[in-house]
């Protein structure tokens, strides 16, 4: 069994630390880049301008370690398992971001609502 991920791109957003990005991208989200490296152009084929998709990230900033938290990070909610939440501190930190395509530029997919941090690794794009 090869459980091997395979970074195909990385998201470019204004967002830079984890302070400063929305919980959701339909709270506050922005236009963002996504952008795919070379060997995976021909997988881009049949994406197009007004196109909703989801994005499935690798949130490298995450604790891996955590299992519980408060929900939304409100400490006044109790504590609950982080399979329960949309958490980012996770074992195995997988984004996923509903999005629209807005603009693609060659191996550059403009898209918004985002709220991932710039630098964000991406594993994979679906169709919503």
């Amino acid at each position: 069994m090869d459980t091997t991920l395979e970074i195909i791109g990385y998201l470019r957003s204004d967002i830079k630390t984890r302070e400063e990005a929305p919980k959701q991208g339909c709270e506050g989200g922005i236009e963002a880049v996504v952008e795919i490296k070379e060997k995976f152009k021909e997988a881009m084929d049949g994406l197009s301008v007004g196109r909703e998709i989801l994005l499935f990230s690798w949130l490298h900033a995450a604790d891996r370690g955590c299992q519980q938290v408060h929900p939304r990070g409100d400490e006044s909610r109790p504590k609950r398992g982080v399979f329960s939440t949309r958490s980012p501190d996770r074992p195995n930190p997988i984004g996923l971001h509903p999005v629209t395509i807005t603009e693609i530029d060659g191996l550059k997919i403009k898209v918004r609502p985002m709220e991932a941090i710039d630098g964000t690794p991406l594993v994979d794009i679906k169709t919503a």
